[in-house]
C-alpha cells in the first residue's frame, strides 16, 4: 500500500510512493517532427518543480477532442469545445496544482489571458491555442501566475516526453507516456502520448488529461471520427473512484510532418493502420492511469459477455468496477463472488440469477444461480495474489458484451483524499 510521503519523500506530483503497479521505467519515445515541449514553473502551489507544460505545434496542425461530459466543467473544457471543431491548432498548455473549475467569470478571464498570450507569441488566432488546468477545484487560476510562467516557458530550452509527463500530473505517483507507429502507405507515421491521472477517474469520454501527438497527415474530421470512436472503448471504459471530474479531456494533434498521403476518409489506404494505432495508444494510457489509481496494489480487467447489448453489458461491467464491496475484496485478495453478483443485479439492465456464470482469471467459480460445486480454490488463490487479476462474467441472454478496467480500493486511497487540500 502507498502511504503518504514525509519530507525527503518522492518529488513528484502529490509526494506519493510509486504505485506497485507502475512501468519499471518510463518508454523511449521519438520525437515528433512539428512538437516542441517546454516546462516552466508558475508556481500554483507550494512546490519546487515544474507546473506548466507549453507544447508549440507547428502551423498547419490538425486537433481532435473529447471532453468531460461533466455538467460541471471547467472554463477550460468550455474553451476547448469551442476550438476544437475549428479543426486547427498552435499550442497547447498545462496548468498543475490548480483545476480553475467553479471559479466564475475570473477562471473564463485567466483562460483568455493564457490563450491571448501565446497567440500574441505565436502571431495566431487565440482559438488555436489549447488550454487544461488540473488540481484543486474552486480556486481561481491566478492570471499573474500563468502569465509569468508563460514567459519563462517561451525561454526555456526544449525538454523531453518524460519532464512534459511529469509536469502535468498531480497526485500520479509516475510520469506515464506510450508510443505506437503505422505505416501509411510506405510511410511510417508516428504517434506519442503523454496522461495524467490517479483519482476522481470514470470518465464519459476519462482528474484525467491525455495528450496525443502524431506527424501523421490527417483532415480533422477524420482524426475526430477515430479519436471519438477510440474513445469509447479506451478512456470511456476505466474507472478509479466512480467520480468524474470537471476537467477531463483528451487531445489529439496530428502535425502533418511525416509526408504521407494526407487521410481524408476511413476509405483511403492506410486508414484503418492509423485507426488501429491510434486505439492502441489510447488503450495504453487508460491503463496506465488505472495503474496509477490513488492506493491501488491491483489492476482489475472485467469482462462481460452474454447481455441483451454492448450497451448493457458495459453499464453492468461499470456496475462491477465501481462496487467498493468488489474493490475491497480483491484488494484482499478474497474471491467473494457473491460482491459480483450483488453489482451485476443492481445495475438495473437484465439478467437472470439462473443463467449468470462468473470466473476468476481462468477458474468458474458461479453457474447457473450455484456456486460450482468442487471447483478447485488453489488457483483463484493463487490469481489474487497477483497485479492483475481478470473477473469475467457470462449473463447467458444475449451477444453483447464489453470490457473496462479498474484498481482495487485500499486504505491508501482514504489516505490520499483527505490529505488532498494539505
Amino acid at each position: 500500500m502507498r502511504r503518504l510521503a514525509i519530507a525527503g519523500g518522492s518529488s513528484y506530483g502529490g509526494g506519493m510512493e510509486k504505485s506497485p503497479l507502475a512501468p519499471v521505467a518510463f518508454p523511449t519515445l521519438p520525437d515528433i517532427n512539428g512538437v516542441t515541449l517546454r516546462t516552466a514553473r508558475a508556481g500554483y502551489k507550494a512546490w519546487t518543480r515544474c507546473d506548466l507544460t507549453y507544447v508549440e505545434l507547428e502551423a498547419g496542425t490538425a486537433v481532435a477532442g473529447v471532453t468531460t461530459q461533466s455538467k460541471c466543467p471547467s472554463p477550460e473544457v468550455e474553451w476547448c469545445r469551442d476550438a476544437i471543431p475549428l479543426g486547427s491548432a498552435r499550442a497547447l498548455v498545462v496548468n498543475a496544482g490548480n483545476a480553475n473549475a467553479f471559479t466564475g467569470h475570473r477562471g473564463r478571464a485567466a483562460v483568455e489571458a493564457i490563450a491571448a498570450k501565446v497567440a500574441n507569441h505565436l502571431f495566431c488566432q487565440p482559438s488555436d491555442i489549447f488550454v487544461s488546468s488540473t488540481g484543486v477545484i474552486g480556486v481561481p487560476l491566478p492570471i499573474d501566475k500563468a502569465e509569468a510562467g508563460l514567459e519563462a516557458a517561451f525561454a526555456a530550452a526544449p525538454c523531453g516526453w518524460e519532464e512534459a509527463a511529469t509536469t502535468i500530473g498531480t497526485t500520479d505517483t509516475f510520469a506515464k507516456g506510450a508510443h505506437v507507429s503505422a505505416m501509411i502507405g510506405d510511410q511510417r507515421v508516428e504517434l506519442v502520448g503523454i496522461i495524467k491521472g490517479s483519482g476522481m477517474i470514470a470518465p464519459d469520454m476519462a482528474t484525467m488529461l491525455g495528450y496525443i501527438f502524431t506527424d501523421a497527415a490527417i483532415e480533422p474530421a477524420l482524426l475526430q471520427q477515430m479519436l471519438s470512436a477510440a474513445n469509447r472503448k479506451t478512456f470511456s471504459c476505466i474507472t478509479v473512484d466512480s467520480d468524474t471530474s470537471t476537467s477531463d479531456t483528451v487531445l489529439a494533434f496530428a502535425t502533418g510532418k511525416a509526408g504521407n498521403a494526407p487521410l481524408a476518409s476511413m476509405d483511403d489506404a492506410g486508414a484503418d493502420a492509423f485507426h488501429a494505432a491510434l486505439s492502441d495508444i489510447c488503450r495504453q494510457l487508460a491503463h496506465l492511469v488505472v495503474r496509477d489509481g490513488e492506493g491501488a496494489t491491483k489492476f482489475i480487467d472485467i469482462s462481460v459477455e452474454g447481455a441483451e447489448s454492448d450497451a448493457s453489458a458495459h453499464r453492468i461491467a461499470l456496475s462491477i468496477a465501481n462496487s467498493p464491496l468488489v474493490k475491497t475484496a480483491i484488494a484482499g485478495e478474497d474471491a467473494n463472488w457473491g460482491r459480483v453478483v450483488m453489482a451485476v443485479g443492481k445495475a438495473g439492465e437484465p439478467a437472470d440469477r439462473d443463467k449468470l456464470s462468473i470466473r476468476f482469471g481462468a477458474t468458474q467459480v458461479a453457474t447457473g444461480g450455484l456456486a460450482v460445486e468442487g471447483y478447485d480454490e488453489a488457483p483463484v488463490a493463487a490469481h489474487l495474489k497477483g497485479q492483475d487479476i481478470v473477473i469475467g462474467v457470462d449473463l447467458g441472454l444475449g451477444e453483447g458484451r464489453a470490457q473496462v478496467w479498474t484498481c482495487d480500493l485500499t486504505h491508501g486511497y482514504i489516505s490520499i483524499n483527505a490529505d488532498y487540500r494539505s
